[in-house]
């Protein structure tokens, strides 16, 4: 097996900040190499020592005398208010309850120490490097975004049918447009804020280890608690306010919209999110995956160092990308996830309202029902963080302790929405609509939780499936590919059938709940099912978060050079982060499904009022309609591809820069001379911004092409609702392909990461086996697929959503339907 360093005889790297770069290496020697770190720096501690015992983190006072008699002010106010205006001060209240907080939260984690100096010298170049890939690449973004809104703008003006949602098309686009933006903005911000506090955590947890295993797993869980509880509170918080501002604006007065009137309106912001999430998540994954593959196929398989050495040119451009990947990239998704779920919700909140002839404080709880449920989602998962945080024993498995925390968030959860439930969706007269709609969030709770189950199966080296990939790695490399793919295939039956049962259960329980417009009972209740699996995606979000972090975490302490049971600890933490990010990965596609089919349900309803006919079902036996379905097909396809290859086209340039630096300077592997780090960096920024624009771009303008053609085929065959309906059949087929394409990339590729540790654990021969290096490749070729094609799958699928509901006017005839 592959030794680590002697850290008492091998000197150490040590890197700052410098005027000229931020990843240059300080001279901390007379000769000009750096300071070693050795176990004489920390005399209080020997190899295993201040891993088990009890301990305490410092704690901040929270100014509860100031505090609180604000919020409880706030709440005996907002119960005089009208039952819209009350429901939104209430949604207000508990986000600022979680940005309250995610400030605690930041304050504890600054108060930690920041270790020894090698250790800052690391972190700091990965916290520079990382923000400023998000610079260039929010400009990248910029670029597109401000023409894109004022695209937005003119679709609205150019819309030539009259509707009933009774704004004029100027005022539609100038709102939309300005969502769009709000939208953009909060997405934009919400993965800023991830990757700085996980920036700032990464040395935190990197030093608690030094002290004990248990502090350094509850420092890297607060760490990704911070941006999951601010993550939310943001989106949350940003719907409220774009809902209540609209409701200033437009519903004042005797003549102002109904308050029913006003989710369509807000299209805008999910797009907006969908958007910004895309180029986060494409551009974080080329760069996360471009460094990773590139680093280790020179470094661990070519030079045979370990992984994160700091002889290795790319290891600071792989660490940068952890941060602008996972974090960055997983932060905006969520947001976009929940956005475009509480947008679509609400719009079907409100046409049930409608439909249903319910009274206008009815209607109100209808719509703002999806803020409340999301406003709790703050609170219960706040309490299962407080639990984890409070463990007597943190010192066993990190997943069981994760995992508890888990399950208080749910139980939690449940309680939660069944008074929601029964408070908000109870119907004068029909006493079963508020317990049928309960029954659909447990719905959904529990097709999330089935779909973790079966992604860990997958998996988890403790079952058969990844067993039988590291075992076909003894024969080969080819059959290491050959059952990955074939494991990664199978995989999406029980996701498939667990989501089907779901849609299915939660459909009829909301059809029968007593309301007389069963079909739109029955999509509100698959959108409170829905709501249900992302009960408590704050939680969710916290596990994923910890998984970069921890990864950060044992990098710094490796490249610095600290004691063995400081990297023991570390990779103990790792080992648990690679399970989150797999399971959190599951999570995300059950949920893109579910948001997808309630999405749907929007653009029905969506087109039903701007083309002022009922549009409820679609002919597939149309050759259009049938074409527009291939195309949606055919986009998964072409989107996975330009994805990997762009993984691929970008990991050949970093290899082939880390082999010229070994080349020309051998005394990099002697520790005589320093890697050059910076140019790694900045290539993989470079290649990376450079190959998320193309396939972003043909997921935002395929379906605008393809709506505007048939539109127009539609004007010429005298068939008005034909771009309506190629568009629902391209959405529909998309959005299948890409719900099976997605588990496949993500399992396939967890799959044949963990084979790979399995095989390192010592079984089938072990490390430097020809079984482990067939697992090498099997891994190599499946980061891409679990880091980027597949995550950005799960924003593809809900950006083919959003884009055509904001952009709909476009697709209406100018022809009156007959």
């Amino acid at each position: 097996m592959q030794q680590r360093r002697p850290t008492s005889t091998t000197p150490s790297a040590s890197y700052s900040d410098s005027p000229d770069s931020s990843l240059a290496l300080n001279s901390g020697s007379a000769d000009g190499l750096p300071l070693s770190s050795t176990p004489g720096a920390f005399p209080a501690y020997v190899a295993g020592a201040g891993m088990s015992g009890k301990f305490s983190l410092p704690t901040t006072q929270v100014p509860v005398g100031t505090v609180a008699p604000v919020l409880g002010g706030a709440f005996f106010f907002s119960l005089f208010l009208p039952t819209t205006l009350s429901l939104l001060t209430l949604t207000l209240l508990l986000t600022s309850l979680g940005f309250l907080y995610s400030h605690v939260l930041h304050l504890q984690i600054l108060s930690l120490d920041t270790g020894t100096p090698e250790m800052r010298a690391i972190s700091d170049p990965i916290k520079a490097g990382a923000e400023g890939f998000l610079n260039v690449q929010y400009m990248a973004v910029l670029k597109y975004a401000v023409p894109l809104g004022f695209g937005i703008f003119l679709s609205y003006l150019w819309r030539p049918v009259v509707d009933d949602v009774g704004v004029g098309r100027f005022s539609l686009g100038v709102v939309a447009a300005l969502c769009f933006y709000v939208g953009c903005f909060c997405s934009a911000l919400s993965g800023y804020t991830s990757m700085y506090v996980a920036s700032l955590t990464n040395i935190r947890v990197a030093s608690a280890a030094r002290r004990s295993y248990g502090e350094a797993l509850i420092v890297c869980f607060q760490g990704g608690a911070f941006s999951a509880v601010l993550n939310i509170s943001l989106c949350v918080t940003g719907v409220a306010c774009v809902f209540g501002l609209l409701m200033m604006f437009y519903s004042w007065g005797e003549n102002g919209l109904g308050v029913e009137k006003i989710p369509m309106l807000m299209v805008g912001y999910g797009f907006g999110a969908s958007f910004v999430a895309l180029f986060m998540q494409l551009g974080g994954g080329i760069y996360t995956k471009a460094a990773d593959v590139g680093a280790d196929l020179v470094g661990k398989i070519e030079k045979s160092i370990p992984e994160d050495d700091p002889r290795n040119p790319a290891v600071i451009a792989d660490l940068v990308g952890d941060m602008v990947g996972d974090c960055v990239g997983s932060s905006a998704d969520v947001f976009e996830s929940v956005a475009a779920e509480i947008i679509g919700a609400m719009i079907l909140g409100s046409t049930l309202a409608t439909t249903s002839n319910l009274p206008a404080h009815e209607t109100s709880k209808f719509i703002l029902f999806p803020l409340m449920v999301h406003g709790m989602d703050i609170i219960v998962s706040s309490a299962g963080i407080l639990y984890v945080g409070s463990l007597d024993n943190p010192n066993t498995d990190p997943m069981l302790q994760l995992q508890k925390g888990y399950r208080v968030a749910v139980g939690l959860s449940i309680v939660g929405f069944l008074i929601i439930t029964r408070w908000l969706l109870a119907v004068e007269g029909i006493p079963y609509v508020w317990f049928n709609y309960f029954l659909c969030g447990l719905v959904g709770m529990g097709c999330a939780y089935g779909i973790v189950l079966s992604t860990q199966y997958y998996t988890d080296y403790a079952y058969a499936p990844v067993k039988s990939i590291a075992e076909a790695s003894t024969t080969g490399h080819g059959t290491n590919i050959i059952t990955g793919v074939a494991v990664g295939m199978k995989s999406t039956f029980i996701p498939t059938c667990i989501i089907s049962v779901s849609v299915l259960t939660a459909y009829h329980l909301g059809k029968n709940c007593g309301l007389p417009d069963g079909r739109d009972a029955g999509l509100f209740g698959t959108a409170v099912a829905t709501m249900g699996m992302l009960s408590t995606a704050c939680y969710i979000l916290s596990m994923n978060n910890y998984g970069p972090i921890a990864d950060n975490a044992g990098g710094i302490a490796e490249m610095s050079m600290q004691p063995e049971h400081v990297r023991d600890a570390t990779d103990r933490l790792d080992a648990a982060g690679n399970v989150t990010k797999a399971v959190t990965k599951g999570y995300s596609i059950g949920s893109a499904a579910m948001a997808c089919f309630l999405l749907f349900g929007a653009f029905m309803d969506e087109f039903s009022t701007f083309a002022g006919v009922p549009f409820t079902s679609v002919d597939i036996a149309t050759p259009e309609v049938l074409v527009a379905g291939l195309i949606g097909s055919m986009v998964i396809f072409y989107f996975t591809g330009l994805s990997i290859a762009a993984v691929g086209k970008t990991a050949h340039k970093v290899v082939l820069e880390v082999r010229r630096q070994f080349a020309e300077n051998p005394d990099i592997m002697t520790y005589k001379a320093k890697p050059d780090y910076r140019t790694c960096v900045a290539l993989v920024t470079e290649a990376a911004l450079e190959e998320m624009r193309f396939p972003a771009l043909v997921c935002v303008g395929t379906p605008i092409i393809v709506g505007m053609t048939f539109r127009f085929i539609g004007d010429l065959t005298d068939r008005p609702l034909l771009g309506a309906e190629c568009l629902a059949s391209y959405l529909m087929f998309g959005t299948v392909v890409g719900i099976l394409m997605a588990t496949f990339l993500d399992i396939t590729g967890g799959a044949w990461d963990n084979a790979k540790k399995f095989v390192e654990l010592g079984n089938f021969g072990g490390k430097n086996s020809e079984a482990h290096k067939a697992s090498v490749t099997g891994d190599t070729v499946g980061d891409p697929f679990k880091d980027t094609a597949g995550p950005s799958l799960h924003v593809v699928i809900k950006l083919l959503s959003t884009t055509i509901l904001v952009l709909g006017p476009l697709f209406i005839s100018t022809q009156p339907a007959k």
